[in-house]
């Protein structure tokens, strides 16, 4: 019986599941998805000599996309992207100097386009149920980690060059911090589902 609920996110197991209190549910959560993105892009702690800053971005973008499934999680993710082109603060690094679309076109672009990637696997993971164990999500969060930097380290190559330390700009300073936030995501998601079950129960 278990077996038959992997089809859905967690967000999915809970509420309305049809009609108009479906729509409802799902636009507070996009609304919800994309303020947590934005909260969680601001707590940011700038990195000597990077582009890019350390943010729990990361993190917001990670769990939504577990939590949402890859369908609502990639319209929260969009919405959140779409917002911060028409240069509403809801990026990491946008200032009064550089926002919006050219903000998007800077050193963390790559890590946008990532973020996209890493929603559509989060939420498939979810799908198959993954979320429910804290060892495969740790895996499903590892991932994700690796779909968010790769297309953005390459972009920090093209954008700046390949002589520069690319390495040292987009990724070595982020491990630490990124393996501890897996970690707690990794916790996280389980711990609803069982929440979920003992409400149900």
């Amino acid at each position: 019986m278990a077996q038959a609920t992997f089809d859905k996110a967690l967000v999915e197991a809970i509420g309305p599941s049809e009609g108009t209190a479906l729509r409802v549910k799902q636009a507070v959560l996009v609304v919800l998805g994309i303020t947590l993105l934005a909260v969680s892009a601001q707590i940011k702690f700038p990195v000597p000599g990077s582009p890019v800053p350390v943010s729990l971005g990361t993190f917001g973008v990670l769990t939504i996309a577990a939590a949402y499934g890859p369908r609502l999680g990639l319209t929260t993710m969009l919405g959140w992207m779409i917002i911060g082109a028409l240069g509403f603060d809801v990026f990491a690094g946008t200032s009064a100097e550089m926002n919006g679309l050219e903000y998007m076109m800077g050193g963390t672009g790559g890590y946008l386009v990532g973020y996209v990637l890493a929603t559509v696997a989060l939420g498939w993971f979810a799908r198959l149920g993954w979320d429910r164990s804290a060892s495969k999500m740790a895996v499903a969060m590892l991932v994700g980690n690796a779909l968010i930097y790769v297309p953005g380290l390459l972009w920090l190559g093209q954008l700046y060059g390949w002589d520069q330390p690319i390495l040292a700009w987009g990724l070595t300073p982020f491990l630490v911090g990124d393996a501890l936030k897996l970690a707690l995501a990794a916790l996280l998601l389980p711990a609803a589902w069982k929440l979920v079950g003992k409400a149900r129960g």
